[in-house]
């Protein structure tokens, strides 16, 4: 199977397997979140990588730029989500930590 080059990017493994595990944890939401938090998180997961991927297609740098910063401004929907998941109790502090650890390591910040 052809390989593109977004999937030999490091940024756009790591966004797709941070949102197959969003996917994981939403599903021990409650159903009455199915369509709010547990919609929101999952669109905005998909998002990160996506825009991460189309990004790398663009040939200008502002393009390029633009789809980063589009992603980047994806992942900060989903802390801010995750924090409200939290204070909810919809999932563990264990959860969060994880995004944070991950968060912490971005050379962005």
């Amino acid at each position: 199977m052809y390989v593109f080059s977004f999937e030999k990017l490091e940024v756009w493994i790591e966004a797709k397997e941070f949102s197959k595990a969003i996917y994981l944890i939403t599903s021990k939401f409650p159903e009455t979140e199915k369509f709010g938090l547990v919609a929101q998180l999952r669109r905005a997961s998909v998002s990160v990588c996506s825009n991460i991927a189309e990004g790398s297609a663009r040939k200008s740098f502002k393009d390029k730029a633009h789809f980063s910063t589009m992603s980047f401004s994806s992942a900060v929907e989903i802390l801010n989500q995750l924090i409200i998941s939290y204070e909810l109790k919809f999932i563990t502090e264990k959860d969060i930590l994880i995004y944070e650890k991950t968060w912490k390591a971005s050379p962005t910040n």
